[in-house]
């Protein structure tokens, strides 16, 4: 535990260090839920180029069963012409994750991530919504392709 907790650490640190402003979006910073096989919390802020970055997180935890994962996310994102406020987005990045279930140690989980979505921002409110697929391919402890989870994000923007 006390590696993940590092290596969260250093995640965190290295991707603050990078952020500046969105120029795709109409937000600067975007912070709710993400609903979905795996609901959790979801902040993004804007990068150059048309880029933003998305954190989740995602724990769940009953009697039987233990579970924490972060996700990093480098979206791109392109306006769809016609549809003021809707974009599409592309991108990668990785997460990192513990799962523990009574009865079994625990382990530690790498995976590398994809994403294709489309995001709106309503002109007159301070809400954002999404719409997204993020598959992942894990590298360890076992090594396998999960076909994705789809999920729709709601947030609060400023």
């Amino acid at each position: 535990m006390k590696k993940l907790t590092f290596t969260l650490f250093v995640v965190s640190a290295l991707l603050t260090l990078t952020i500046s402003h969105a120029n795709a979006q109409n937000y600067k910073n975007a912070i709710g839920g993400r609903f979905g096989n795996a609901n959790g919390v979801s902040f993004k802020t804007g990068l150059k180029n048309n880029a933003m970055l998305e954190l989740i997180g995602n724990f769940r935890s009953n009697d039987n069963f233990s579970y924490a994962n972060l996700t990093a996310l480098y979206e791109v994102y392109n306006p769809i012409k016609g549809a003021a406020g809707l974009t599409w987005y592309y991108g990668g990045g990785g997460s990192i994750g513990s799962a523990k279930a009574k009865g079994f140690k625990g382990d530690v989980y790498l995976g590398l991530n994809g994403v294709l979505g489309l995001d709106y921002k309503f002109k007159d409110a301070p809400i954002n919504l999404s719409l997204d697929w993020i598959p992942t391919f894990q590298i360890s402890p076992n090594s396998g392709f999960y076909s994705g989870d789809i999920g729709l994000g709601i947030r609060f923007t400023f």
